[in-house]
């Protein structure tokens, strides 16, 4: 029996394009998305070169435009001195990502007289997201509050991050966050068993404990993503593994199968996936757009059926309940039983 979800949202991915297009592109990555169920996803900009810029803004997404399997937008970056211009932006963007800790390229921002200038001037009402763990997470919110305007955290992972985040909430700062099937699902207790260039991510897998604080804390958590972070296995198994993983085809299935132990429900997945993600980052309405899953389907994760182009997952064998059967995108069937059937260029801009 099939069960009907709305059309989900990952709000954190990486799709490698421009600059690292045997990893991952816009093609392989919107169809990786769909076949996990995705039918919106948003870019971040740590590419090579780094989206910064008018320029480099458009032309990501008329990359995006060709090649694009499902719905997208692009984040522009926040650098050292282009506040103005990435302001100017903002409607054209999916939002302004501040880089506070560990990235690549130029975009981290190491002195927070840089900061200052992207709160005060980046739009109250667009999203402004911030990589940032611990003590430098709880100085962004600092920040945010001081110019009263809204942030999101990423890919939290810790229980002092989780904590003050509930803090923040109850005293009525405008604070939302987003945890990752890695953080949820892991703990450096995995490490061994993955393989130390494997297991490298940021923010790092955490303990056993901080994992069980995400899961406790649930109510806390706005928006489930995946942080999509291909990598060739040539590439993590090397000298100098790069961090991250590939999430997109598996985050609602392991969703779906904490869902059939009850760890969490449907409704508690559709929130976090469709509703708080539209909400928070002010998205449109994707009409006739749905997924499709069977939640009796008992199977295992395989890289080789997978459609990202990295090929590998730090779940491999795992055991799931819960398939992606079909997703209908705009009243069109977009991807069915393992075959992508939207054509490049199907998914459109969320911003006009």
């Amino acid at each position: 029996m099939l069960t009907r979800l709305p059309a989900l949202v990952d709000v954190h991915v990486h799709l490698r394009e421009p600059g690292a297009t045997h990893k991952e592109d816009w093609a392989s990555g919107t169809a990786a998305a769909l076949a996990g169920g995705i039918t919106t996803v948003l870019a971040m900009p740590n590419t090579l070169p780094t989206i910064n810029s008018v320029e480099t803004l458009a032309a990501g997404l008329k990359q995006a435009a060709g090649k694009a399997h499902c719905d997208y937008g692009q984040y522009i970056g926040g650098a050292v001195g282009n506040a103005a211009t990435a302001a100017a932006v903002a409607p054209l963007a999916a939002g302004l990502k501040l880089y506070l800790d560990q990235t690549y390229g130029d975009l981290k921002l190491d002195d927070m007289l840089d900061w200052l200038p992207h709160f005060a001037a980046w739009p109250q009402d667009w999203p402004l997201c911030v990589h940032a763990e611990s003590k430098t997470m709880a100085a962004a919110i600092l920040l945010a509050a001081l110019h009263d305007r809204p942030v999101h955290i990423c890919h939290v992972s810790l229980a002092e991050e989780i904590a003050l985040i509930r803090a923040a909430k109850q005293a009525g700062l405008k604070v939302t966050c987003e945890v990752c099937p890695q953080h949820l699902f892991l703990c450096e207790d995995d490490i061994l068993a993955l393989g130390a260039g494997r297991a490298e991510v940021r923010p790092r897998l955490a303990s056993k404990a901080d994992r069980e604080a995400l899961w406790a804390n649930l109510d806390v958590v706005d928006c489930f993503a995946t942080d999509h972070a291909p990598h060739t296995l040539q590439e993590k198994d090397s000298a100098t593994p790069p961090p991250g993983y590939p999430g997109l085809e598996t985050m609602l299935p392991l969703l779906l199968n904490a869902a059939s132990e009850g760890r969490l429900t449907l409704d508690d997945i559709t929130a976090r996936l469709h509703s708080n993600p539209r909400r928070i980052f002010r998205l449109p309405e994707q009409p006739e757009t749905y997924v499709e899953v069977d939640l009796d389907s008992r199977y295992e994760i395989r890289a080789a059926e997978q459609h990202t182009r990295c090929g590998w997952t730090p779940f491999e064998g795992w055991q799931v309940n819960g398939r992606v059967v079909r997703v209908t995108l705009r009243g069109q069937t977009a991807y069915e039983e393992g075959r992508l059937l939207a054509a490049p260029g199907s998914g459109r801009p969320i911003r006009h």
